[in-house]
């Protein structure tokens, strides 16, 4: 499939839900979030965090993003990779459009990047996996808070395995420039204590770049995941657990949970 030469807007489908509409009351949240995080610490190669709506797992993601502050003008382009919850399909969605828009504003995609992997066979141009999806959209006001300007790489993940997934993160990572990011939550709908324990150990798997021990119940965007768990293994990263907790410890119910973690590698 050929993309479009004229330029296309992907508008926020969550915005007003996960997070508010408003601009000017998103920078304020975000930049709330982002000030009550941990700081210090060195400038990450790639990160994972959650994508729920701000109240429940924002504090967590800005726990990764306020380390991104340490490295200013470093960054020029960002790979997302998210699960897809609205689209069933097999391999690796990419859209058409040349900019993802939020509150706060447009964000150019990267299409060089994007025209780049489409040989690939897993990747395939499928605007209908990013119209309503959040895994996405939910990090980029973040982003746009700690960079500035930077070109995005959107990529909604479907039924693709590891080894499908890390090749597409190997063609693109090319240099510190470029920064990989995976959005995913951890487990789902279990009570406080049992989702303690199993977030738990998906955070030693993590930390000890073992994808094989990761499975769907553990975290919805275990697809992403485990591709850049592959691509770390193989480039000996170091990943560190920078936050860990639950809805039951941001704005839920303890009955019923779901797991928010942020990492790092080094």
């Amino acid at each position: 499939m050929q993309t479009e030469s004229k330029d296309r807007v992907r508008p926020p489908a969550v915005a007003g839900l996960f997070y508010p509409a408003d601009a000017r009351e998103l920078d304020a949240v975000v930049h709330r979030y982002l000030a009550e995080a941990r700081k210090g610490g060195e400038p990450p190669a790639a990160l994972i965090a959650p994508h729920a709506g701000y109240i429940y797992s924002g504090p967590v993601a800005a726990s990764a993003y306020a380390l991104l502050s340490a490295a200013p003008g470093r960054i020029r382009r960002v790979l997302v990779l998210g699960p897809s919850h609205q689209v069933a399909f097999r391999g690796l969605a990419a859209p058409t459009a040349t900019y993802f828009a939020t509150p706060l504003g447009e964000i150019p995609v990267d299409r060089e990047a994007l025209e780049g992997i489409a040989h690939l066979p897993q990747v395939l141009w499928l605007d209908e996996a990013h119209g309503a999806e959040h895994s996405v959209e939910v990090h980029l006001p973040f982003l746009q808070t700690v960079l500035g300007p930077f070109q995005l790489i959107p990529l909604v993940v479907g039924d693709a395995g590891p080894e499908e997934v890390a090749e597409v993160i190997e063609a693109l990572w090319d240099g510190p420039q470029l920064l990989p990011i995976v959005s995913s939550d951890l487990s789902h709908y279990h009570d406080y204590a049992s989702a303690r324990a199993l977030d738990a150990a998906t955070s030693r798997a993590i930390e000890a770049l073992r994808p094989e021990a990761i499975g769907y119940e553990q975290a919805c965007g275990r697809n992403p995941l485990n591709g850049l768990l592959t691509v770390a293994r193989r480039r000996s990263l170091r990943a560190e657990t920078v936050d860990l907790r639950n809805s039951g410890d941001t704005a839920g119910p303890r009955d019923h949970v779901v797991g928010y973690g942020a990492y790092v590698f080094h």
